[in-house]
């Protein structure tokens, strides 16, 4: 929902979907004869072997290279959603025998950092709930980290490590958002219980999203008055500039 709410106002969005099962397309308004054949980057062997000289899996002492060229990825295997709006599929590793260095992820890892630090668009990640951004050092040089969490106990001390993870890579900006909210105050007061140091926003239940998501369709679908577009937009303009 931020992609398309930035690229409504007027800015250029590259989105990055590093999902281990990756529909990022899906909620952009994709269409599906397009989204079936996209192969994110890092399940791309022959991309990968090209680029750092070696194929996932390939077993441990592998040599390859750590700094694989990638300065054209964005616009070789970027997906224009429209003209200021473009999805990039990297994926997730989430394969066996590929470790903690492979050369799927200094692949993923050089990709990420050329395009946040060089582009002088605006470069939203869309990562898993889990550690692995964290872990494999993905989230580096992230300038706004959004945590996103249900309004639940257990959710919200998942979110807790994720945004303790996030200042040990220095992320400026840490924002909590607590989604599919029907009490507020509770969820308020939930939030603030587990975690205070970090400023937290609500975005209210949408009874609509359910309505979108059965039909397959994207949140373009949704109109600007539906909970989830209007606290979005609210969340965009409060935290991250007009």
């Amino acid at each position: 929902m931020t992609s398309l709410i930035l690229s409504e106002r007027g800015y250029n969005v590259i989105a990055i979907d590093t999902d281990s099962t990756p529909n990022l397309a899906i909620s952009l308004g994709i269409p599906k004869d397009r989204y079936v054949n996209i192969t994110p980057l890092v399940r791309d062997e022959s991309l990968i072997f090209e680029r750092t000289g070696s194929k996932p899996g390939s077993g441990w002492g592998n040599i390859f290279k750590l700094n694989p060229r990638v300065d054209d990825l964005a616009d070789k295997y970027g997906i224009t959603v429209k003209n200021n709006l473009h999805l990039i599929v990297m994926g997730s590793i989430d394969t066996s025998k590929q470790g903690c260095l492979c050369p799927a992820v200094a692949l993923a890892k050089r990709f990420l950092r050329y395009t946040l630090v060089s582009k002088k668009d605006i470069v939203i990640v869309d990562s898993e709930a889990g550690a692995e951004v964290f872990g494999r050092g993905l989230a580096e040089h992230f300038d706004v980290m959004l945590t996103i969490s249900e309004p639940t106990y257990k959710s919200l001390l998942i979110s807790k490590e994720m945004i303790r993870m996030g200042r040990e890579l220095e992320i400026e900006k840490i924002i909590l958002v607590i989604n599919k909210v029907v009490d507020e105050s509770l969820a308020m007061k939930l939030g603030r219980e587990i975690i205070d140091e970090v400023p937290i926003y609500l975005i209210r239940y949408d009874e609509n999203l359910p309505k979108i998501e059965y039909k397959g369709w994207g949140l373009d679908k949704l109109k600007k008055d539906s909970p989830l577009y209007s606290d979005t937009l609210a969340l965009i303009e409060k935290f991250m500039g007009n």
